[in-house]
């Protein structure tokens, strides 16, 4: 069992920036692919962006390719997602996931995080 804490959500200004930090409970995360997830009201779970176990491969949703960087810390078992210019169309719940395989898709991610809100401002 993997538990997943996030923080670094808030408010912010558009064209600010904020850091997102993803813990897990367990030393062995370097086994798994993590992502990145988020939730507007009324709106489905949407990808933002994911990188694989070791940290080599990185993917990202279109909406966020070159504002936001995904990085992890094996050896602190942290997974960081760093949000540059944000936009009001960015403002949602952001949740952190962990998967055996390094994907995409929603349903592929095995255990998930309790979120951290993240409101930009126009």
């Amino acid at each position: 069992q993997v538990q997943l804490v996030e923080s670094g959500g808030g408010l912010v200004q558009a064209g600010g920036s904020l850091r997102l930090s993803c813990v897990a409970s367990v030393r062995g995360i370097r086994t798994y692919a993590m992502g990145w997830f988020r939730q507007a009201p009324g709106n489905e779970r949407e990808f933002v962006a994911t990188i694989s176990a070791a940290g080599g491969a990185t993917s990202y949703a279109d909406s966020v390719k070159g504002r936001f960087t995904v990085s992890r810390d094996n050896t602190k078992s942290t997974v960081y997602l760093q949000m540059n210019s944000l936009k009001p169309e960015d403002t949602a719940v952001y949740y952190c996931a962990a998967s055996f395989r390094w994907v995409t898709t929603r349903r592929e991610y095995d255990y998930w995080g309790q979120g951290t809100q993240v409101t930009v401002s126009s």
